[in-house]
């Protein structure tokens, strides 16, 4: 007897094909296809999925859910729109190897503005203990991949210098290291210290290794480089082009600052691609995202680590000297950079607003407010802003190349939409009622294609074998309700989440399964 049989619905395979109809038959963890009559097979439990798309499980490239996911297991946010496996360890920012606790509890306080600092017992050091916290613990996978940060800490320290002979061979040691114990590649978010201060020599060194071990390099790029449009992509072009590692280029935006039409990005793209390199990119379909909010700091400040952070903005001369140099970067103004996270009391009437307008509230200026808050809230503060062009957004993600990372920040009361509303305004919006795409195109840039990247053979697919990661929806009701000043807000449309062949959503409730694992490299 089958311990699932989904029947009556509509397949959208993932490989990018026209759907056709069959019966989906799940045994443990794995799927079956049926064709024709199924009304004498046996299963524990049928899903009628009539009027229904049954895809494969919805893959997130971009998962900024490493340490929230371990305080809230059931991560109601992203399996409510059909996630079944995310990716974390992104942006250089992961959360192992560390040797040292000291270094992690470090690193988890410089980057709680960005992924939370939750009441959980961070006692690991290695990647293989790490990805054990996840394992048939959570509601969704987790493939990992791993930051440059903790490696070149493990190897140098938090300083802003170049390594020597010997720390750029630790380098490669750890991450040799991670790789082994099932990391899929490197990350390196190069607008976050410590792993900011590598040079692209040191990036093209480190990713030979991540190359010859079969990974990929997943890179937020150096926004800040040169003309600061297509200088900091050319970068990460030529750290692939020095190395022969796969670059993925991560929440490669249109700008609505750019001084020219951010297709010429899409043009760099596959311009490599005809070279012979092997680059993707992903993105989120909202017109505004958020980090933490020391992202503000220029990189100095961070040399030598989180205490130095903190002696900066205690001090006359640092405070001067950020007055100076604090810029909002590719954003607007300040009014369009709002801050949440607070855990003070005293703070939260801050929750939600622009930095424009606490400081008014304030009574101080824009760079002693954020200075001040982030003293008074130990640093972990988040924000979110608007930068994007909507107009071009629907050409990048509609583009071959193109694969979906939410970037969504699962912290504060508000946080940016997308942490709610990515996977189904894609579907609803840009696919069904803007025509941007066909369904089947959305699912395979939702699913096989992020898996192939990933290298997950078993995964994306809805063919015979392959493992019981499923999503079911109605196509005709899917929508994102979540807005920037109503972030909260659950998408509707997904009835049912499949994770490893076990029932996680039903009928649009999280039922407690917790049958997510660790996906490691293989």
């Amino acid at each position: 007897m089958l311990d699932l049989l989904i029947k009556n619905g509509m397949v959208v395979d993932g490989s990018g094909s026209p759907g056709y109809h069959a019966a989906v038959a799940v045994e443990e963890d794995t799927v079956t296809l049926l064709r024709g009559d199924v009304s004498d097979v046996q299963a524990k439990r049928v899903l009628d999925a009539a009027g229904r798309i049954v895809a494969p499980g919805f893959i997130d490239v971009h998962a900024h859910s490493a340490l929230m996911i371990l305080h809230d297991p059931k991560h109601l946010p992203k399996v409510h729109q059909g996630i079944t496996t995310e990716l974390i360890g992104i942006d250089g920012n992961s959360y192992a190897p560390f040797a040292k606790k000291q270094d992690l509890d470090d690193f988890i306080k410089l980057n709680a503005g960005l992924e939370g600092c939750p009441p959980i017992k961070a006692s690991w050091s290695t990647v293989s203990d790490y990805l054990a916290r996840y394992d048939r613990k959570v509601s969704v996978n987790v493939a990992y991949i791993v930051g440059n940060s903790p490696i070149r800490i493990g190897a140098m320290g938090w300083s802003d210098r170049k390594p020597t002979k010997k720390e750029m061979d630790i380098q490669k040691a750890l991450l040799r290291e991670s790789m082994e114990e099932g990391a899929v590649g490197v990350s390196t978010g190069l607008d976050y210290p410590p792993g900011s201060y590598a040079d692209t020599a040191e990036l093209a060194e480190l990713s030979k290794e991540g190359a010859r071990l079969g990974g990929f390099y997943h890179t937020h790029v150096r926004y800040g480089l040169g003309d600061r449009y297509l200088d900091p992509y050319r970068e990460a072009i030529e750290i692939g082009r020095r190395s022969g590692i796969p670059i993925h280029l991560t929440h490669m935006l249109p700008r609505a600052v750019y001084p020219g039409s951010s297709m010429a990005l899409i043009e760099m793209v596959e311009d490599a691609r005809a070279e012979g390199m092997d680059v993707t990119f992903d993105c989120f379909p909202y017109p505004h995202g958020g980090t933490r909010l020391v992202y503000f700091l220029p990189q100095w400040t961070h040399d030598g680590g989180v205490d130095n952070i903190i002696k900066v903005l205690r001090s006359k001369e640092g405070r001067e000297r950020l007055r100076k140099e604090v810029r909002l970067g590719l954003r607007e103004s300040w009014d369009h950079v709002w801050l949440t996270y607070f855990k003070h009391e005293r703070n939260k009437k801050y929750e939600g607003r622009s930095v424009a307008e606490v400081a008014e509230m304030m009574g101080k200026s824009e760079v002693d407010t954020i200075c001040d808050l982030l003293l008074d809230e130990d640093l972990q503060i988040s924000f979110h802003a608007s930068g994007q062009d909507p107009m071009l957004m629907p050409d990048f993600i509609a583009n071959p190349l193109f694969m979906v990372g939410s970037d969504a920040l699962l912290i504060g009361d508000y946080p940016p939409a997308m942490a709610y509303g990515t996977f189904p305004l894609i579907i609803g919006k840009l696919v069904r009622d803007d025509r941007k795409m066909s369904l089947p195109e959305a699912i395979r840039k939702m699913t096989s294609y992020p898996a192939q990247r990933l290298g997950l053979p078993d995964r994306g697919l809805l063919r015979d074998g392959m493992k019981a990661d499923i999503v079911v929806f109605d196509y005709k009701s899917i929508k994102a309700f979540a807005t920037r000043d109503n972030p909260r807000r659950f998408s509707q449309g997904v009835d049912y989440v499949i994770v490893n062949g076990q029932v996680v959503v039903d009928h649009g409730k999280h039922t407690g399964a917790l049958p997510g694992r660790a996906l490691k490299r293989r």
